[in-house]
């Protein structure tokens, strides 16, 4: 375990081992010794930010276990390495899971499993959590309710799964090749994506040369995810760039921080995308010629140099934020009929 990525991600696990089996005192403890007091916290709409692991837990976990009491987290993506500012990063990606017998952030509770996919991003310094980027899927949770208020998803809405190899837990020690060979993958494939629509058709992101032929592209809740090629354009690309045809022109906006770790790459940025809803197309959004930020937290795994998996949330929310609709409070008025409380069966240690 000597290189520091490998003592990263070794720092991390306590965290995730008292998450697996959520016991509050345990997780309070496991977060005040791997995060520093005054780490900053990024979380999606509606938390925001925070600092320090016990705004962290207060704003965030104990809601959440309050609503779930046997939540678990369940981990399929842990990797690590070192974003090109020289920051060292360990990113992680799975669900929260759990019975959802209480309200959580006015989401009706069902009494049934709930899962809810979460993308963590982890900065370290000397051995301790200074920086934390984060999205948890809320619409996922509302859509398992019934309780989704706006547009359908284009996409297929269904749990998400981890890595067909379900090898995302990469162990150490961390190689130099394979994550700068990922990592560098991504970032090409990415330069290319940028081409299109302001440099020609599709063709001009050649998609084929760096997309498994059989590709899953697992989008957030409220998008859903496509299959292919195809899929990916149809029920994303597709209607993303007709409402944004101005997507990747504010590059020197923004600050990217992407890594890799054996076959898997990531980014975090917050935000990592800034563009104008010019065009209807887009979750059915009227366009509103505003220019809006957007945070987009990925992981992607390589199979023989192509990208067969891409892992893809964005804050929904927060875009709906910006032009000026409050998801949140549609969602109250859509569910008002609906009588409100906690299900009256005991669920886990209750």
């Amino acid at each position: 375990m000597s290189d520091v990525h490998t003592r990263n991600k070794a720092a991390l696990a306590p965290l995730r081992a008292a998450m697996a089996d959520f016991d509050p005192d345990a997780v309070r403890k496991a977060l005040a010794e791997v995060i520093a007091p005054d780490a900053v916290i990024h979380m999606p709409h509606p938390f925001g930010d925070m600092t320090g692991p016990g705004a962290f837990f207060d704003a965030c976990y104990a809601p959440l276990f309050d609503a779930m009491p046997d939540l678990e987290r369940r981990d399929w993506i842990v990797m690590a390495g070192p974003d090109e500012h020289v920051a060292d990063w360990v990113g992680c990606g799975g669900h929260y899971v759990g019975t959802f017998v209480g309200p959580w952030l006015d989401i009706p509770p069902t009494g049934h499993l709930a899962h809810m996919r979460f993308h963590e991003f982890y900065r370290f310094e000397e051995g301790r959590v200074t920086e934390i980027q984060t999205l948890w899927d809320i619409p996922e949770v509302m859509i398992q309710a019934g309780a989704w208020p706006m547009a359908p998803s284009l996409g297929l809405e269904f749990c998400i799964p981890g890595p067909m190899t379900q090898n995302g837990i990469v162990p150490g020690p961390w190689d130099a090749a394979r994550a700068n060979t990922s990592q560098q993958h991504i970032i090409d494939m990415l330069d290319h994506m940028k081409r299109h629509p302001s440099q020609g058709g599709p063709e001009v992101m050649e998609m084929e040369r760096f997309w498994h032929p059989r590709m899953n592209w697992y989008g957030p809740a409220g998008i859903g995810t496509g299959r292919g090629i195809a899929g990916f354009r149809n029920w994303h690309q597709i209607p993303f760039l007709s409402a944004m045809p101005d997507r990747g022109q504010f590059v020197d906006e923004i600050t990217y921080h992407f890594f890799g770790d054996g076959d898997y790459a990531a980014v975090t940025g917050w935000p990592d995308m800034i563009q104008t809803v010019t065009h209807d197309g887009w979750m059915g959004i009227a366009p509103a010629g505003q220019k809006i930020t957007m945070r987009s937290l990925d992981f992607w795994r390589l199979e023989n140099g192509l990208i067969r998996e891409n892992w893809v949330l964005v804050d929904i929310l927060d875009a709906y934020r910006q032009l000026g609709v409050d998801v949140l409070a549609r969602m109250r008025e859509f569910n008002k009929a609906r009588v409100p409380g906690r299900v009256p069966f005991p669920v886990g240690d209750r």
